[in-house]
Formats: structure tokens, C-alpha cells, sequence
């Protein structure tokens, strides 16, 4: 497996569980797994920058990207492809170079055309089917460390 120069990741369903809350006063609540923060560890310390691609707009997000020092956070995204096709660009990389873990309809694109794609256990079948592996953890549960310490061949 190749080393990525770029790794990507949806956030719900991933990050999360894929449930949203919200409480009688419309604020929205999300849960993280404090495993993943340990996946944007590793990559940082092989210099390998980690960005989310969201097709939610969320405060919740941006903070817990900020906290963790995510280098590419783009919400309310519809086209993810477009925004990765970019980032390449922007970083003289090919989509070949990039590691993607996604778990729905809007991450079939770049699953389909990145290096490494990856989804967790709970993505339905059909983008367990495209994927270069699934994770054994479900989302919200650690999938994106699992991922991250897979790419990189960690043995943590």
C-alpha cells in the first residue's frame, strides 16, 4: 500500500456515529471518539497533512478541527471530488496520492478515484463495496485512527 501524501475524511458517519441530536432549544449535539484525534496525530508526525470534507455545516465541526489543528476543513460541500481535484492542485499531488474514509452517497466520487478509500463497518454495503478496505471499528467508534494507523502501517 502506498504511503498517501494527503489524507481525507468525511466526518458524519465516520467521526460520528451518523446520529444527529438536537435538544428542545435546536442546539445540535455530535459525539466524538477521542481515538480519532490520535489519526491526526499520526499523520502530523509524518508530515502529512489531514483535511475534512463535510457535507454539513456545523460550529461543532469547526471547532473540533480547529482543537485537533486540521490543515483543510471545507463544509457544505456537494461536490467533494471537485474540492479534492483542488486540493491536488494546490499541493502538486495526484488523486493517487490521497487516502479518503467515507461511509455514503456523497463520498462515492473520490472513494472511487482516490489511492486508498476506505469506509467503516456501519457504511452500507454498497460503498463497502468500493472501498480499498473497511474498517473494523464503526463510526464514531475510532474508525478514523483504525484507518490512519492502517495506511501507515502502524503498530500502535
Amino acid at each position: 500500500m502506498i504511503i498517501p501524501k494527503l489524507v481525507l475524511t468525511d466526518i458524519d458517519g465516520v467521526w460520528t456515529d451518523g446520529g444527529m441530536y438536537y435538544d428542545q432549544t435546536g442546539n445540535e449535539w455530535k459525539k466524538f471518539h477521542t481515538y480519532d484525534s490520535a489519526g491526526v496525530l499520526f499523520c502530523h508526525q509524518r508530515n502529512i497533512p489531514v483535511g475534512i470534507i463535510t457535507g454539513e455545516e456545523t460550529e461543532i465541526v469547526k471547532r473540533r478541527a480547529e482543537k485537533l489543528k486540521v490543515d483543510f476543513l471545507y463544509q457544505g460541500i456537494m461536490n467533494k471530488i471537485e474540492i479534492v481535484e483542488k486540493l491536488c492542485v494546490e499541493l502538486d499531488i495526484t488523486l493517487g496520492d490521497v487516502a479518503y474514509i467515507g461511509d455514503d452517497l456523497n463520498d462515492v466520487e473520490v472513494l472511487k478515484n482516490v489511492g486508498i478509500s476506505a469506509a467503516p463497518s456501519t457504511a452500507p454495503i454498497h460503498i463497502q463495496q468500493l472501498v480499498s478496505f473497511v474498517t473494523q471499528k464503526k463510526g464514531g467508534e475510532g474508525s478514523f485512527r483504525e484507518f490512519v494507523e492502517r495506511i501507515l502501517n502502524l503498530k500502535v
